[in-house]
């Protein structure tokens, strides 16, 4: 039987787990065929001290003509980690010219976190993608990310009347399902789904520990479910499932990122 054929367009960092290094094995894993639009690649993430990014958009020009040309389509696609404007209409050409019929478009904004923006961007990023999540399905900002796109001054430690007030406000820029990560609520940690004018939400147990990239493996795995069963609630459950038992088999000071390989050998997909 022929899986589903999903293109996910970010960097991969040679070193590091996080975007393409994890996003390849976890859909792969869950049973998507997948296939990878590189944004850039660097020479590890960007958590150490040092490292080196060559930049691929005008390469991302040349790997499209070349599947215009062999006639590739894709069943749904996954944005992760982005980085510029540019590659904001790369994405659309990509939406616009291989999509097969009925595919899905799923983006994770990524650009920011704790209610500020990731050193590489500023607010012509955010405007950008603020015009990038109308022609999405789904999408998986965080609070700060839903604020950013939506207006709303960030608060922290909002309440979840908060965090749908965000949601409404955002749901007026785009159509796409929203489902927001990272939402707490009495010492859980979840997601906050708002579809077809009405919220579900998902929790789960909130672990003391952070590492880099968790985002990335949860926006692979729900993806992955997502495509499989098409239960936005039952994606999340697993997908937070994955980035609990990846945090709990990571040792705190590996610099990395976290344990999915370990989690995903054991995973109850």
């Amino acid at each position: 039987m022929l899986s589903k054929k999903i293109l996910t367009m970010q960097d991969l960092s040679c070193v590091g787990q996080c975007s393409l290094t994890v996003a390849l094995p976890v859909l792969s894993a869950m049973g998507i065929e997948t296939c990878v639009l590189p944004t850039a690649i660097l020479s590890n993430h960007t958590m150490f001290k040092k490292w080196s990014c060559l930049d691929l958009t005008d390469e991302t020009r040349n790997i499209m003509n070349v599947w215009r040309e062999n006639g590739f389509k894709f069943d749904a696609f996954y944005l992760g980690y982005l980085g510029s404007a540019e590659l904001m209409d790369v994405a659309r050409d990509c939406f616009k010219e291989f999509s097969a019929d009925g595919a899905k478009v799923i983006i994770d904004p990524a650009f920011g976190d704790n209610g500020v923006l990731y050193p590489a961007f500023d607010q012509a990023y955010v405007n950008a993608m603020k015009s990038l999540i109308k022609s999405a399905d789904i999408i998986l900002p965080n609070l700060t990310e839903a604020c950013f796109l939506s207006g709303v001054p960030y608060e922290q430690n909002a309440d979840l009347q908060f965090t749908e007030k965000v949601i409404k406000k955002l749901a007026t820029i785009t159509d796409a399902t929203i489902v927001l990560t990272g939402a707490e609520k009495d010492g859980e940690i979840g997601e906050v789904i708002y579809s077809d004018g009405k919220f579900s939400c998902v929790w789960a147990e909130k672990l003391p520990k952070r590492f880099h990239g968790t985002g990335d493996i949860f926006a692979a795995a729900f993806t992955a479910k997502y495509l499989e069963s098409g239960s936005l609630e039952r994606a999340c459950e697993v997908a937070g499932g994955l980035v609990a038992e990846s945090i709990k088999a990571t040792d705190p000071s590996h610099p990395y990122g976290v344990n999915f390989e370990y989690a995903l050998k054991n995973a109850d997909r």
